[in-house]
């Protein structure tokens, strides 16, 4: 056998693992598709559910994606792999997909494709080239970056689309970030602002929508943090960037805003989520007064120091992680926590406290944690007063105000 049969041989061996030997798919409308179908196309396998919002949320931007790949005549197929508990949950998930899928009764097919490509998460987009070799296992975020343009998703296009998105960002300023042919300004509530008076500023671009819960409760928070910052004259501004699904939600979302904000149905709106990869919201991008990305992580920044996190750059967090430890030093090394009925252990990110929601309050932490590693329970320093109430007997933790100010927004 020469090398081009073994490579032949090989290809064929993984279309094979891929089909399971299966004759075929099921269509949206019911029908049975022949497997042969696949053969000659990129594929794109979708592990996705109705019960996740996640994968509520990115299905329509595939499907968007999926039919304009398709008026181009592209050679490019998606095979959705379900998660769903029933029947009528895929049957309901299902009608909302242009594409193939793996029967719903296939257990056995969908468990050996979920084992073969490891999948750990959904929503999940494995893509395999038209050999049937896996090119890109995240497929998720190359369509949320780049839509149709990740087509065919091989290593050389997505190269070229990163060397421009580079080069985007490296020229990047706030007028080109917000301005468009038909506007040159922004909105504070009736009024235009001029672009223009954003330029020198530090400017957060906050990606939220009515419909959202997780934004409004946000957005509270956001509210007290920016009025602060404008009693003390920093020069700080926000704009509302819409994801609202009609007017009414947008004027009832901005109505609560005392920022700027992009007009409803602004046409910039689409571009900027894809340039920033925005895969969820309330999202808090964090531009400098020389209108570069200073970061993506403004929420998590907020939720973390409140204002103090301004002007959010690594030499002003890298003060704050500074000022946390130091405080850290006169934490007790351990309590009892009476609610939850364990000890709870100090740990610092030194010793494995990564990233956490906080048990108690229910906001980001990171840095230091009361911990039970049993329980995957986490709570911030300050939280540790509420069992002050509960258990009396036990001693209380005091965190500093300057603590309690970084770990949350009251």
């Amino acid at each position: 056998m020469d090398a081009s049969e073994q490579v032949s041989a090989e290809s064929g061996e993984v279309i094979s693992l891929f089909l399971l030997n299966r004759e075929f798919f099921v269509s949206p409308g019911g029908d049975q598709v022949p497997a042969d179908i696949l053969r000659g196309k990129t594929i794109g396998l979708y592990f996705s559910a109705n019960w996740y919002s996640d994968c509520q949320n990115f299905t329509p931007i595939l499907a968007s994606v999926h039919n304009r790949l398709k008026e181009e005549e592209a050679k490019f197929e998606i095979v959705f792999v379900s998660s769903d508990e029933d029947q009528k949950s895929f049957d309901e998930y299902y009608a909302t997909m242009p594409w193939l899928a793996i029967p719903f009764s296939d257990l056995l097919s969908k468990k050996s494709l979920t084992q073969r490509f490891q999948i750990e998460g959904i929503p999940s987009l494995i893509i395999l080239d038209p050999c049937g070799n896996p090119i890109q296992t995240d497929g998720v975020d190359l369509i949320y970056r780049y839509g149709c343009q990740a087509f065919p998703f091989t290593s050389e296009c997505l190269s070229k689309l990163k060397d421009e998105e580079r080069a985007k960002h490296a020229s990047q300023t706030i007028e080109k970030l917000l301005l468009s042919d038909s506007r040159n300004y922004v909105v504070c509530q009736k009024d235009q602002v001029p672009i223009s008076s954003l330029v020198g500023k530090t400017v957060g671009l906050f990606f939220s929508a009515q419909w959202c819960l997780p934004c409004m409760k946000f957005t509270r928070k956001l509210v007290s943090v920016y009025k602060n910052l404008k009693a003390k004259k920093e020069n700080f501004e926000i704009v509302f960037i819409p994801i609202d699904k009609n007017e009414a939600g947008y004027l009832e979302c901005y109505q609560s805003m005392p920022w700027l904000a992009l007009p409803y149905g602004d046409e910039n709106v689409k571009s900027l989520l894809k340039y920033f990869n925005i895969q969820g919201i309330p999202s808090l991008v964090i531009i400098g007064p020389d209108g570069k990305t200073v970061t993506k992580e403004g929420r998590n920044l907020i939720n973390l120091y409140a204002e103090m996190a301004y002007p959010f750059t690594e030499a002003q967090l890298l003060l704050l992680q500074e000022t946390m430890d130091e405080e850290a030093k006169n934490y007790p090394k351990s309590f009892h926590h009476a609610g939850h009925r364990h000890v709870l252990n100090l740990v610092s990110a030194a010793s494995g406290c990564g990233p956490y929601i906080c048990c108690e309050c229910e906001e980001q932490g990171s840095g230091w944690a009361y911990q039970c590693i049993d329980c995957g329970y986490d709570i911030h320093p300050k939280c540790t007063r509420e069992g002050k109430k509960d258990n009396p007997d036990k001693p209380q933790v005091r965190a500093g105000d300057a603590f309690c100010a970084f770990s949350s927004v009251q």
